[in-house]
């Protein structure tokens, strides 16, 4: 059984397709990263996959049920987490309150607002603060947190529903070098029960992540394979640079 699987996927805006037939095949455990030159439809990919954008046409299926006509919130349900390119919080809430009313939606639901649940809680809260490199940061307004910091917040939260896939969308956007480290070893630390798929445009986390790239151009998959076989691939460097040169993309 895959983790995620999409046959045939087509969205088109007007007389763009966006994303032209993809078939992509996520496999449980993987760190599965999809790259691609600006314009390559990695943002629609990523909409269709979650629920936001519907398809025109093809199939979507989450550990092997079809889940293409469901919502965000129904995929959610199926194991589905998800994290935005803009990390997003609550201006008036710290770093622990946030990830707390995330847990108390998931593992609370009406119980979490009896006293006797609130402990449980709590300490689920602090344990994902804990494990996405937040320990300490908790009593932080959620808005003074570092761009870093404030993506590890969303990583959190994503990790509050207890998904069996998690999709990164540009995980790294705007991080200084020592930040995209950081979530480098977050994610690497996930356990292998967590299957992770991201959009991202810096390579160099691509490389130190992902165990397996599919490469998207003009809508299509240019290749899917491993780093080796991106870091090899002529086509792929012509499709970012227009040239064959190989040390201007990779470097070893």
């Amino acid at each position: 059984m895959t983790a995620l699987r999409c046959t045939g996927l087509r969205r088109s805006f007007g007389a763009l397709a966006a994303v032209d037939g993809v078939d992509l095949t996520v496999a449980p455990g993987a760190r599965h990263a999809v790259i691609g030159p600006n314009g390559a439809g990695k943002s629609t990919l990523f909409t269709l996959l979650t629920g936001t954008t519907r398809a025109d046409a093809g199939v979507v299926e989450l550990a092997g049920r079809d889940v293409t006509r469901l919502s965000e919130v129904a995929r959610c349900r199926r194991g589905m987490s998800q994290t935005m390119q803009h990390a997003s919080v609550f201006a008036s809430l710290t770093a622990a309150e946030t990830v707390l009313l995330a847990v108390q939606r998931h593992d609370g639901g009406r119980t979490g607002l009896l006293p006797r649940r609130r402990p449980a809680l709590r300490a689920r809260a602090e344990e994902l603060l804990d494990e996405v490199g937040l320990a300490g940061r908790g009593d932080v307004l959620a808005p003074a947190l570092s761009h870093g910091e404030r993506k590890q917040l969303e990583v959190a939260l994503a990790l509050a529903c207890r998904p069996s896939l998690l999709l990164l969308d540009e995980p790294a956007a705007g991080m200084s070098p020592a930040e995209s480290a950081r979530l480098v070893a977050l994610l690497s630390a996930l356990p292998r029960e967590i299957t992770v798929l991201f959009v991202e445009h810096d390579l160099d986390l691509v490389f130190a992540l992902a165990d397996a790239v599919t490469v998207l151009h003009l809508g299509r998959v240019l290749l899917s394979g491993t780093p080796g076989d991106v870091r090899a691939s002529e086509a792929v460097r012509e499709a970012y640079l227009g040239t064959g040169r190989r040390e201007e993309l990779f470097e070893a």
